[in-house]
């Protein structure tokens, strides 16, 4: 019974607290500020509106990098990098630096904005010191080549392109990426800015940062992944012991083997889950840390299978109320990491209703299961000890 009440209590809560995680998911999903939803920016098709060569170009990395600021390139043999650098935009101007020693001052930076009359502009800058008139437009140091830069708006997003030529291969470079929200003036001097960053940014690393097509497919097999070994698998694995108990020694059997391949699917969800990790340096630390503490009670409930006592020990009943605790508490967190990340992934509501879905089946089969079950000792015959039959009246 006290299985049963589990099953039941622990659906119900799942199901009551999917509309509280919303908040959670918001205060542990961050990428320099950037949610999972602006790195699929990546798959924008840029042929149809960026000019050549930056609407051609093969072999790009695209990669987010600050708040909206994404940030594609490519690198010839030759040592040509094409940039295009994208983020949201409303009014004033976008700015991406390069700089020696990762600070401001001695950097040299390409901004582009849309003016008034919305027209595009776009130029290099010097940064010789901090203040406003020390950021002096044409002027710098980047080796741009003759192909020219550009600017375009396309829906909500600036696009930033420009072509540069290295007498040797660009690696691990100091950027700084800034924006305004006043137009600069007409001389072409920039307003001062409302926020930046300074990050390293490695161009070579190609294993780091991967193309926006396979990210997606990484982040939907994650998630399938950990919906069938946690949402399915597991469950199922966890309900044999309780109703199949007469099947001896089949439901040990159904019971070790459920549990191991479930066990493994869930592996294969942590292990893509850590290449999203890796691809977007992705800072969810709830979702990530209740990912970590389910995998341990994971490998614990491996562990204790194969360190099993006989029946007879008397450790046995100190095992079975271990194997049962723990395998419970990692059935309520793997689900409960489930919603937590269907609601950080974005998935929307088709994720929600399917997952739904399925714990209310794993609800039903429960119950009936329980009835089932009631029914069979329900129509057990009642035997008694043969030293109290009674003889036949005389």
């Amino acid at each position: 019974m006290a299985n049963f009440r589990f099953f039941i209590g622990f659906c119900v809560l799942i199901l009551a607290l999917e509309p509280k995680l919303p908040a959670l998911a918001d205060d542990s999903g961050n990428v320099g500020g950037v949610g999972s939803e602006v790195w699929e920016l990546c798959d924008t098709d840029l042929r149809t509106f960026l000019p050549p060569p930056y609407a051609n170009l093969s072999g790009v990395v695209c990669k987010p990098v600050w708040n909206t600021f994404i940030l594609r390139y490519s690198q010839s043999e030759d040592h040509v990098v094409n940039i295009i650098l994208s983020a949201v935009y409303t009014t004033g101007w976008v700015g991406m630096g390069f700089s020696k020693d990762g600070m401001m001052v001695g950097s040299s930076a390409m901004v582009g904005w849309l003016n008034r009359k919305g027209r595009a502009r776009v130029k290099q800058y010097y940064l010789q010191g901090s203040k406003e008139w020390e950021v002096i437009p044409d002027k710098g140091e980047l080796p741009l080549t003759g192909v020219p830069s550009s600017v375009v708006i396309h829906g909500a997003t600036i696009y930033l392109a420009f072509q540069l030529k290295f007498q040797t291969h660009l690696a691990r470079q100091p950027i700084i990426l800034a924006f305004g929200n006043a137009y600069p003036k007409h001389s072409g001097h920039l307003s001062k800015h409302e926020d930046k960053t300074t990050v390293t940014f490695d161009f070579s690393a190609g294993s780091v940062s991967v193309e926006s097509t396979d990210f997606g497919k990484i982040k939907k097999n994650h998630g399938i992944l950990g919906v069938i070994g946690w949402g399915l698998i597991l469950p199922i694995g966890a309900i044999v012991p309780r109703y199949f108990k007469h099947k001896d020694p089949l439901w040990y059997y159904l019971h070790s083997v459920i549990q191991i391949v479930g066990f493994v699917i869930g592996l294969g969800a942590v292990i893509l889950g850590r290449q999203l990790y890796n691809i977007i340096n992705a800072d969810f630390p709830t979702h990530r840390g209740i990912g970590i503490f389910v995998l341990v009670l994971s490998i614990l409930q491996i562990l204790a299978f194969f360190l099993r006592p006989n029946k007879d020990a008397k450790i046995r009943k100190f095992w079975n109320w271990y194997h049962h605790w723990m395998g419970r508490i990692a059935l309520f967190f793997g689900a409960l990491n489930i919603v937590l990340g269907i609601q950080i992934g974005g998935a929307g509501s088709d994720w929600k209703i399917g997952y739904g879905f399925l714990l209310g089946v794993v609800l039903v089969a429960v119950i009936v299961l329980e009835v089932l079950a009631w029914m069979r000792r329900s129509e057990k015959p009642t035997t008694m000890d043969p030293s109290f039959q009674m003889g036949p009246v005389e």
